[in-house]
């Protein structure tokens, strides 16, 4: 299989990686819409929102939870959106969805690496 995110949760290709657990992992965006976009991505692969079983679906966006509050407590976020894309909209086809943080004011977007450490301060 040549899947980007299957390379990335079996560590084949780098990822600037936010949480892990057994079902999913997530990491920032390397083309980021604003500081701290990231992706939920399930280790099993599975295409779209059709193919995804309820269970991990269910985790995903409990995770998804988890990752608004980090994002606003760590990054001063002041909203999120989630998207999910499927079909002719989904660039890669590994089933992921996108938390990106939103922002009153605007921001400079920083590396990946200076948003990663700022996510990741005790």
């Amino acid at each position: 299989m040549d899947c980007i995110f299957c390379k990335i949760i079996k560590g084949e290709i780098p990822s600037y990686t936010v949480y892990e657990d057994e079902l999913v992992k997530v990491f920032l965006d390397i083309n980021p819409s604003n500081n701290g976009h990231m992706l939920i991505v399930p280790k099993n692969h599975t295409l779209d929102l059709n193919t995804i079983d309820s269970s991990t679906l269910i985790h995903v966006m409990t995770i998804a939870k988890q990752m608004k509050k980090l994002v606003e407590d760590r990054l001063h976020a002041d909203g999120v959106t989630l998207l999910q894309n499927n079909g002719i909209a989904q660039d890669v086809k590994h089933f992921h969805l996108h938390v990106i943080p939103k922002y009153s004011i605007e921001q400079t977007i920083l590396p990946v690496e200076e948003v990663l450490k700022k996510l990741k301060e005790s």
